[in-house]
């Protein structure tokens, strides 16, 4: 299989979509168990440097693979595009605030949050662990995590710098609110995971061990020979260890 298959696998439907916001972007699919709950719940954001065509349906066999664990997943929606990092941090903390009582709603009891997020997504889910929210652990796969580093080295053909609208020298507040590599100098209350496989050819793994080098508590776990979407495809082989990794 090409090492993307994942992109475009079949896979079964949401269970449910939930709205979180008046806007088109403004969705959450949610995957459930057949079992009865309560559940614990994996909120997972998609990655695709922060571009509008990729979007959450690629992380559909992910979603599969765990509930036929027992979790409970939901892959937000959220808005993206060339300038678009507030819009997108707006959005999160509106799925952070608003999913509870969505699933509540649905009558989907849940135990405990994780979050998990790929590429993109790592990035969002590391700037959600500074905000506090009470979750169990956050673990970014492949993450573009620190922002002045993606913009330096161009990663994904310049999409920090198209995401934030700017260099670090154009538009400082920008990087400074939405930047992992300067937000977790503040450690933050949760567990939070790094895996990154050392053949990765669109986010270099060079980019988590400056990260981790920096930030010493980060529990990172780096995979000889896996690529970028291996850490979200269940048939690779990285799966066992993304699977440990999200579920402790």
């Amino acid at each position: 299989m090409p090492p993307d298959d994942v992109m475009t696998r079949s896979s079964e439907p949401p269970d449910a979509v939930l709205r979180y916001a008046d806007h088109d972007d403004g969705v959450v699919d949610v995957h459930l168990p057949s079992t009865p709950g309560p559940h614990p719940l994996v909120v997972h954001l998609h990655g695709g440097f922060w571009r509008q065509r990729f979007d959450r349906t690629h992380a559909r066999p992910l979603a599969e693979a765990l509930v036929a664990d027992g979790y409970v997943v939901a892959l937000p929606e959220y808005r993206r595009g060339p300038g678009a990092w507030r819009e997108t941090l707006d959005d999160l903390t509106a799925v952070m605030t608003r999913l509870p009582e969505l699933l509540e709603g649905l009558g989907v009891r849940t135990t405990g949050t994780t979050l998990s997020g790929h590429s993109a997504g790592g990035h969002l889910v590391l700037w959600l662990a500074s905000e506090g929210y009470d979750v169990r652990r956050v673990v970014a796969l492949a993450p573009a995590a620190d922002l002045r580093t993606a913009a330096a080295w161009g990663m994904g053909s310049g999409a920090a710098v198209e995401f934030l609208g700017g260099t670090p020298d154009d538009v400082p507040d920008a990087y400074a609110a939405a930047d992992p590599g300067t937000r977790l100098a503040t450690r933050p209350a949760t567990d939070v995971l790094v895996v990154h496989g050392t053949a990765d050819d669109r986010v270099p793994v060079d980019a988590s061990r400056e990260l981790t080098a920096r930030y010493p508590w980060i529990d990172y776990r780096e995979l000889p020979g896996v690529d970028h979407f291996d850490v979200i495809d269940p048939l690779s082989g990285a799966w066992p260890t993304v699977r440990e990794s999200i579920g402790g």
